[in-house]
This record gives structure tokens, C-alpha cells and sequence, in this order.
């Protein structure tokens, strides 16, 4: 059963879309992240880190930790 996520799908969706458009606008991306996370009232940093990457994964822009070679 999956777990009840305390933010809501649509805080997630608009603050990965955040960290991709003002990713330029920071030294690394996880300066952005946790820049961004915070402003989002995201506890933990990694929290935001984690649901770019699934993003990145369900969109074909990364693979999955499963498809790498052996």
C-alpha cells in the first residue's frame, strides 16, 4: 500500500518545476533545491531532491536505478 505523502501533488509538481526554471540562477542544483525547498516549506531538502529525480525517471529523462547495466 502506498504511503499518504503530507505535501500535497500539486506543492510537489510546482516545485520541481521551480528548481528547473531557476536552476541557472544558483551555483549547483542543490543549492537551487534547498533554496527552493524552503521557500516551499519542505522540511528536508533530499525530500525535493528525491521527487526531481522520480520526475526525471516517469518522464524518460533518466533511467531507472533497475535499467543500469549489470
Amino acid at each position: 500500500m502506498a504511503r499518504v505523502s503530507r505535501y500535497p501533488a500539486e506543492l510537489r509538481e510546482r516545485a520541481i518545476r521551480m528548481v528547473e526554471e531557476h536552476r541557472r540562477e544558483y551555483d549547483s542544483e542543490w543549492a537551487a533545491i534547498v533554496s527552493i525547498a524552503g521557500k516551499f516549506g519542505v522540511t528536508s531538502p533530499e525530500t525535493l531532491r528525491t521527487w526531481i529525480r522520480r520526475a526525471e525517471v516517469d518522464g524518460g529523462h533518466r533511467p531507472r536505478s533497475d535499467d543500469r547495466g549489470a
